[in-house]
């Protein structure tokens, strides 16, 4: 019942889920820099994602030996940071942008991309064997989305200067600060919650 790697219920939701997820990063990404960008604390929080990035490929090598994770969600979450710096100042182009990476991402193959050292890029005409895989393409795509959609959404709230949107804009900044906090919580939540239905 839980062929997590086959069933297309489960790879389904996965996909979903890190969607989701890479959205919510996306669009926590404008708002967050949309004022200014404040390179400390980005800093310093990136090299706490990185840290544990590292510490994750060390530990899933220990247990998982030649599935071991090379290129997960936080080692994405980590490069999307980065490139999404040069992305923050627009809506529409992020959007088309984003669209069309994903489109690229899920469409396009080709056996150069099988090359250990460019897997991380995606493209591949097979998946690694990893325990976990998030390459830049078709997700950074997603995450340009959310950034454009971020764009969108802040300007809308500083146009209206809505109390609640305020308060939304908040709660999904402190999210995208957090996203190694929420990544980490729920999976055992979801699939705790999962076994239950299940039994």
């Amino acid at each position: 019942a839980f062929d997590f790697y086959h069933h297309p219920f489960w790879l389904g939701l996965r996909t979903l889920i890190i969607s989701l997820f890479l959205g919510i990063v996306g669009i926590s990404l404008h708002l967050a820099t949309a004022n200014g960008l404040r390179v400390q604390a980005f800093v310093k929080r990136l090299v706490i994602l990185l840290g544990c990035a590292i510490l994750i490929s060390v530990v899933s090598f220990i247990l998982f030996h030649k599935r071991f994770i090379f290129f997960g969600i936080l080692h994405f979450i980590v490069l999307a940071n980065v490139l999404g710096l040069l992305f923050r100042r627009w809506l529409w182009f992020n959007l088309v942008s984003g669209c069309s990476l994903i489109i690229v991402g899920i469409s396009v193959q080709h056996s150069l991309f099988n090359q250990p050292f460019l897997q991380w890029i995606g493209l591949m005409t097979h998946k690694p064997f990893t325990e976990d895989y998030v390459p830049l393409l078709p997700w950074f795509g997603v995450v340009l989305v959310g950034m454009g959609l971020g764009k969108y959404l802040h300007e809308k709230w500083f146009i209206y200067g809505q109390i609640r949107s305020a308060w939304g804009q908040r709660q999904l900044v402190w999210m995208g600060r957090h996203s190694l906090l929420i990544y980490m919580l729920h999976q055992p939540i979801l699939l705790g919650g999962l076994w239950m239905l299940w039994k």
